[in-house]
């Protein structure tokens, strides 16, 4: 049996640049196949991966060649299931969302004190201990005599301790979290508001219930963790509970048994408070889930969060009504009908994917686009989009949380000439080299020399940044990839040995890509009632 290592990871440090970690993080932890969320500030890193032991071991010892993160510790723990779907190194103003200015937990947090000496603290009679996090999390478990804030975020932590009375009747505060990056940044609050006695669980929860032995523990109940194993237990093995789909809250075997609990639709704590709109939406991404279930498919309904500060709601993706979506007709290896997916996936644009055989299109395609040719989306309100560029811009400008409509380098204009110049130049020699035969007279070895000198021309851009147009993927990378891949496919051994190193190297972060894996998903030739597929269901 396969066993995954999960990581958890933090550490408050000056990263002024960390913009510019992104792009060759995100890219190692591609290459080591390791999924996860991992949050980068000017105040720190952030995150939680997992993968097979070794691979996250090499991103771990690639984190710390950066001389600020040489002493980064982390927290194991092990699974037979990789808890995430897909790996995400996001931009962030904070590595945790306080939201109080001028807070630097690096110089300002409170005493640490180690998992084997917390519950001396815990039994001192002039201590007030106060559970960092939020109500959801403390419901299955918290330490013995803690306060609970009652917090829905964190955010809402620093006017609690402004207000709370009982803070202010003994001489210390301790404070503790699932990790400890919240109770740093809290602590550190606490220093600043002229609190002096403030001290931290080392390490959180996590560590305390991995060193201290159950017979000792002051710990009751379960620690809620943020990927898919919900909750954990000491010695951190995998918990009792499961999450609700519909209010993303944990929920016990007690709860399942409830006559309000229905599978992806409600929970005795959701029961009653959802529309009749969002129970149907939620029905139906539940039957959705099954589908892919039957199908050894992941769906994206299924996807849990890697971060507090990453969550998906239910009922609604980016403002999309899921009981309402856009139709996608789509055949699996076409270039153009690939971008249009690689777009819909980055945006989180929902989708009833149709895939096409172009041999035998069905008449409810030819109805909406008489020319016959994919993609073609058709909107909720009936209109119809035929143009692959015009899909990528469309879910983009829906929501773009990378960017891609605004390039690091350059302007958007540069971009779509570039992105021209593939469909129009390249796409011509592209067809005449690996298509020679259905075109009478021509010369294929002629035509991959005209092309050639298009890939040489993107290797020349690549050679001072990784990506087209700077660190990270762009519009203009998704939209050409597809086709450089149809040109490398026709001779693989010729394009291996071209002198294009950039080049390469950049095709072969894409082709490792979550986010191609995602789109390249094989689905059944649609006909008219056949199940409905869901676009994207791997993200």
């Amino acid at each position: 049996m396969t066993v995954f290592l999960t990581a958890a990871l933090y550490k408050f440090v000056e990263l002024s640049d960390f913009e510019a970690l992104q792009a060759p993080l995100l890219a190692c932890c591609q290459e080591n196949n390791v999924k996860g969320t991992i949050l980068l500030a000017a105040e720190g890193i952030n995150g939680t991966i997992a993968g097979l032991p070794e691979n996250v071991y090499r991103v771990l010892a690639f984190l710390r060649q950066d001389p600020r993160l040489a002493d980064l510790t982390h927290k194991e723990s092990s699974t037979n299931k990789l808890p995430f779907y897909r790996i995400k190194v996001r931009l962030k103003r904070e590595i945790v969302t306080m939201g109080v200015p001028g807070i630097d937990p690096a110089k300002m947090a409170g005493q640490y004190v180690k998992p084997e000496d917390w519950n001396a603290l815990l039994t001192d009679p002039d201590v007030v201990v106060v559970d960092a996090r939020n109500d959801y999390e403390v419901s299955v478990g918290t330490f013995r005599g803690a306060i609970n804030p009652q917090t829905k975020s964190f955010s809402e932590l620093p006017d609690w301790l402004r207000q709370a009375a009982a803070l202010r009747q003994k001489p210390k505060v301790a404070m503790f979290c699932t990790g400890g990056i919240r109770c740093e940044k809290s602590t550190a609050f606490l220093r600043s508001e002229g609190f002096e006695e403030v001290y931290h669980l080392e390490g959180g929860i996590l560590k305390y219930l991995e060193t201290v032995p159950e017979t000792e523990s002051l710990w009751e109940g379960e620690c809620f963790v943020f990927d898919e194993r919900v909750t954990v237990v000491h010695g951190l093995q995998p918990g009792n509970y499961e999450l609700c789909r519909a209010c993303r809250n944990p929920i016990s075997a007690a709860d399942k048994a409830s006559e309000l609990f229905v599978e992806g639709v409600s929970c005795p704590t959701c029961y009653g408070q959802k529309t009749e709109a969002q129970q149907k939406a939620f029905a139906e991404r539940q039957r959705q889930v099954e589908l892919a279930r039957r199908r050894n498919q992941v769906h994206i309904g299924q996807v849990h969060i890697g971060s507090e500060d990453v969550v998906q709601t239910p009922e609604k993706i980016h403002g999309e009504n899921l009981a309402e979506y856009p139709i996608l007709y789509s055949f699996r290896r076409c270039p153009y009908a690939m971008r249009s997916r690689l777009a819909l996936a980055a945006s989180g644009q929902i989708c009833e994917l149709r895939e096409v055989i172009l041999r035998d299109k069905p008449q409810e395609l030819l109805a909406v686009s008489p020319k016959g040719t994919v993609p073609v989306l058709v909107k909720p309100n009936g209109s119809v989009l035929e143009e692959s560029l015009d899909i990528m811009q469309w879910a983009l400008e829906r929501h773009d949380p990378e960017g891609w409509l605004t390039p690091e380098v350059s302007t958007q204009a540069e971009m779509l000439a570039l992105i021209a110049q593939c469909d129009s130049v390249f796409k011509h020699h592209l067809d005449r080299y690996k298509y020679a035969a259905r075109y009478p007279g021509a010369d294929a070895q002629m035509h991959r020399a005209e092309g050639a000198k298009y890939l040489a021309q993107l290797d020349e851009q690549l050679s001072s940044t990784p990506y087209l147009f700077g660190s990270r993927r762009a519009l203009a990378d998704m939209a050409i990839a597809p086709f450089v891949r149809q040109f490398m496919l026709a001779d693989a051994d010729w394009f291996g040995i071209q002198s294009w190193p950039h080049l390469q190297a950049w095709l072969k972060t894409w082709l490792n890509s979550d986010i191609l894996a995602c789109a390249m998903q094989k689905y059944e030739q649609w006909v008219p009632d056949s199940p409905r597929n869901l676009f994207p269901t791997l993200l």
